[in-house]
């Protein structure tokens, strides 16, 4: 860890997290285990419940991760009064509905209570920092830091400022990020669905068109991404990867043999209309395929396999 690293968790120790979900609950557990102060903020009367068993149902994979868990617990509290929650945190981190409204009146009510150094951060994965900063006094502090879930596990922060967004409210929040091991990166752009949800859209359309068309079953489509393009874009993402498709010529070797026919075929795209005997199609084929075992079940399974990519990504990096 470089000393900047320290510094950023420093100067960011008292946190606020807003809404405790899964997104919240995450974010919680990974505040803890890097030493950081939580207060989490959510109506719902069982929430401490709820979080402390998400916690703890979590140890293995924060202690996989290399991140301490003995006492995670300690600098963890509870406020239900929002103000009273953000009085003197240092960052929010907020994770509740979808809804410009709510995001709106809340960063709104924060604003009147934190400092002016506070760093103001959205999970949101729909709504801009543009949109959602419209009613808060300190519109330079708030932008969207949007993680994949759950953020405790997955690497990916996408940092997305807004119009009114100041520089060093970026800079920080990647460094914040950062020094928590995530893989944060800014999006230049404010645009619906910011980039990774974006991608998993048009994969997903793809992916839902040849099961509606019989051309595959779900698990079937399943074994053929993670053998093929989803190892690929593991290990170099798209871009890379088709670099390294076009040989000693890269892009130029790549687009000269094959962008005429991506570019038709990108023209001649059949819609996809996901109506409810497409859905019902796609849902008989999941549950006969994964409802055989239980959640729980796949989710540690899916974890497991998660953390063993990311260990192995680590690695070869390391030698490199």
């Amino acid at each position: 860890m470089s000393p900047a690293q320290p510094d950023i968790l420093n100067r960011y120790r008292k946190t606020a997290v807003i809404g405790a979900g899964v997104i919240g609950a995450s974010w919680t557990a990974l505040f803890l285990a890097h030493g950081l102060e939580v207060v989490v903020n959510d109506p719902r009367p069982d929430v401490e419940a709820l979080v402390r068993d998400y916690i703890r149902n979590n140890l293995s994979t924060l202690e996989a991760l290399g991140l301490p868990t003995e006492n995670l617990e300690a600098k963890l509290r509870f406020e239900a009064d929002l103000e009273r929650a953000v009085a003197g945190a240092d960052l929010v981190q907020e994770n509740g509905p979808e809804r410009i409204e709510f995001k709106q009146d809340l960063w709104a009510r924060i604003g009147k209570v934190v400092s002016d150094n506070v760093l103001m951060l959205s999970s949101s994965s729909a709504k801009t920092a543009t949109e959602q900063a419209l009613k808060c006094s300190r519109p330079e502090r708030l932008l969207v830091g949007h993680p994949f879930n759950p953020p405790h596990l997955i690497p990916l922060v996408e940092v997305v400022p807004g119009e009114l967004t100041g520089e060093n409210a970026v800079t920080d929040a990647v460094a914040f990020y950062a020094a928590l091991g995530k893989v944060p990166r800014v999006v230049r752009k404010e645009m619906p669905g910011f980039v990774a949800n974006r991608l998993q859209r048009a994969i997903f359309r793809e992916c839902c068109y040849l099961v509606i068309q019989g051309v595959v079953k779900v698990d079937e489509l399943d074994d053929i991404v993670t053998s093929s393009i989803g190892l690929r874009w593991a290990a170099d993402g798209p871009f890379r990867s088709f670099h390294l498709g076009g040989g000693a010529g890269g892009f130029t070797s790549f687009f000269k043999q094959f962008g005429p026919g991506l570019n038709e075929a990108w023209k001649n795209m059949a819609p996809v209309d996901l109506n409810e005997a497409a859905q019902d199609k796609i849902i008989a084929q999941a549950e006969a395929s994964f409802a055989a075992r239980p959640a729980e079940q796949l989710e540690r399974e899916r974890d497991a396999k998660q953390l063993a990519i990311i260990r192995a990504l680590k690695a070869v990096r390391a030698d490199q």
